[in-house]
């Protein structure tokens, strides 16, 4: 099989690697992959500013699918020739996250899907509907996942709520189709006109050009006549989680998925304190949820917008395209090809 691993080092690089083909083990299934997908930490690694566990020398990328080729004792969940992908956590099947299941993360501490073969264990796996494509389902597991889970983590989203995405990357896509499944009316920021018309087609009823209006905050509290909205995905941390709170209603909920423009932010607690908003972080989901979001998707056809794919062989040009920011939602890389 060919692999793509980490190199060694505080700022680790890729390699091609041929090596011997996994033989699975005992509730394990190894799958041909087809394709995988990329997520923001995944150049964070590369960049050394991941702040995760990973595993040395280790697969990269959590998000993949593929088709079994094999499978070991004891597995019931699984044949060959099923078509499937898996939850980023092995072992998290329900429940709420507990410290043990980072131990066993797809291409963190557990080689992941950049390679044309993966073994995994049968807790991980789903189903994949039909309709959706090898390419399209890759691009699901880490932000698809994150995106549902955010929008129902402190309360069940509800049909008319009003939710503010930001960005135009994976999770922020995926949240916007999401919430339109739900009946939600659906805000934006973003940093081009060009990518607000993007935005706009897929289902955002307004979009803020964050570059040309600073303050992005009151424009949104003008777009819900003053109130705020229900929920808020936020993407970038630092630089939007005061704005993020000042965005959202009283009794609101803030869901905080990532960090693309830093760490700090310095969201006074009087803000949170004074507008009763409930704020929370995520860490991906359990299996569950994955099988919920597929099941969604399957009643309504959903198909997740892909930016670009690019064959194996090219995978260091994905990272490249998505280390410039111009992506819109996904990049895949076609492992099959």
């Amino acid at each position: 099989m060919m692999a793509v691993r980490w190199t060694s080092g505080e700022k680790p690089d890729l390699e091609f690697r041929e090596e011997a083909t996994h033989t699975p083990g005992r509730h394990e299934v190894l799958v041909r992959v087809q394709a995988a997908s990329l997520n923001f930490r995944d150049q964070a690694i590369l960049d050394g500013q991941y702040g995760g566990p990973t595993q040395p020398n280790g697969v990269p990328l959590s998000d993949g699918a593929g088709e079994v080729v094999a499978v070991g004792e004891g597995v019931t969940r699984a044949k060959v020739g099923d078509r499937l992908s898996a939850s980023c956590h092995l072992h998290w099947i329900g429940g709420p996250p507990r410290p043990e299941y980072q131990l066993d993360s797809l291409g963190m501490t557990t080689d992941g899907w950049l390679a044309d073969h993966i073994l995994l264990h049968e807790n991980a796996i789903v189903q994949l509907p039909a309709y959706l494509s090898y390419v399209e389902a890759a691009s699901l597991p880490c932000a698809a996942v994150t995106a549902w889970t955010a929008l129902n983590l402190s309360s069940p989203l509800q049909p008319g709520q009003t939710v503010l995405i930001q960005g135009t990357g994976g999770v922020a896509l995926f949240a916007l189709q999401v919430a339109r499944m739900f009946g939600a009316r659906v805000l934006a920021i973003t940093s081009s006109d060009e990518k607000a018309v993007t935005l706009k087609e897929l289902g955002a009823e307004a979009v803020v050009n964050y570059r040309k209006i600073r303050d992005w905050g009151r424009a949104i509290l003008d777009l819900t006549d003053g109130t705020g909205v229900d929920k808020t995905v936020d993407i970038a941390g630092e630089k939007t989680i005061v704005r993020s709170a000042a965005s959202t209603r009283k009794g609101g909920d803030i869901t905080v998925v990532g960090f693309t423009s830093g760490f700090g932010g310095g969201l006074p607690p009087i803000d949170i304190l004074s507008r009763s908003l409930t704020v929370a972080g995520t860490a991906i989901a359990p299996r569950e949820n994955f099988e919920a979001l597929l099941k969604a998707m399957a009643m309504h056809e959903v198909r997740p917008f892909i930016d670009r794919v690019f064959p194996f062989a090219d995978h260091r040009e994905v990272y490249r395209r998505l280390k410039s920011g111009n992506h819109v939602s996904k990049v895949v890389v076609d492992v099959a090809h």
